[in-house]
């Protein structure tokens, strides 16, 4: 699996928490909830060889274009 994350673009990739008995390592086993969700990222971090604060920065704005929500400051 982490050949084919490897192909995918980022700037294609979203990340969600909608598996509720699917909860990643070191959860599984437990009900999956929106807090472990940072352990999504983590784990594409490493497979992507990029910042946890990279994957969380590209796959956010992925996300508000996806649904049409923009920041205006």
């Amino acid at each position: 699996m982490e050949d084919v994350i490897k192909e995918i673009p980022l700037e294609r990739m979203v990340l969600e928490t909608d598996a509720p008995f699917l909860a990643p390592v070191p959860y599984r086993g437990k009900r999956n909830e929106p807090a472990f969700i940072r352990y999504t990222a983590e784990k594409l971090s490493e497979i992507k060889g990029l910042t946890s604060s990279d994957i969380c920065q590209v796959t956010t704005r992925n996300a508000m274009n996806f649904f049409g929500i923009a920041i205006k400051c």
